[in-house]
Parts: structure tokens; sequence; C-alpha cells
């Protein structure tokens, strides 16, 4: 099971990874405030990869490696959301 779900990562995740990146080099060309910039990139990356994550949910739920994933993705959302408030407000 967890072969099928490294499998699944290996082919979803870096088309996720390509459009993050691409939204973060056009924020900077943009010449957003580097610190929001990649509070956004974060944000937009985390969320993209807790779908991802979500999707497959009821076929790997019990995979120790799905789990990691999956809090691995919540944190980087979480720190995104984190990086960008204090990027506005701080």
């Amino acid at each position: 099971m967890d072969k099928t779900l490294l499998r699944y990562y290996a082919f979803t995740i870096p088309h996720v990874t390509i459009f993050a990146g691409a939204v973060f080099g056009i924020l900077l060309l943009m010449r957003i405030d580097l610190k929001l910039a990649v509070g956004i990139f974060s944000t937009l990356y985390g969320l993209m990869l807790t779908i991802v994550a979500l999707v497959v949910r009821e076929h790997f739920w019990n995979s120790r490696i799905y789990k990691l994933s999956l809090l691995a993705y919540v944190s980087l959302f979480l720190a995104g959301i984190f990086i960008t408030y204090s990027s506005i407000f701080g």
C-alpha cells in the first residue's frame, strides 16, 4: 500500500510544485514584498498538497507515511498563514 501512495505522490506533487512555484515567481516579478510572497506561496502550496492528500484519504488512512505527509502539508499551510499574517500586520 505504501508503494502505491508513494507512486501517487510522485505523479501529483511535481505538478503542484510547479504551479505554486510559478505563482511565487509571478509574485516576485510583481515586486510583492518577499515575506508576503513566501507566505502566499507556503499557504497555496500547503493547501494544494493537503487537497491532494485528502483526495485519497479513504484508501491510505491506515498508512503511517500518509499520516506524516498530511501532518507536514497541514503544517506548511498553517505556517504560510502565519507568515502572511505577520507580514501584513507585523
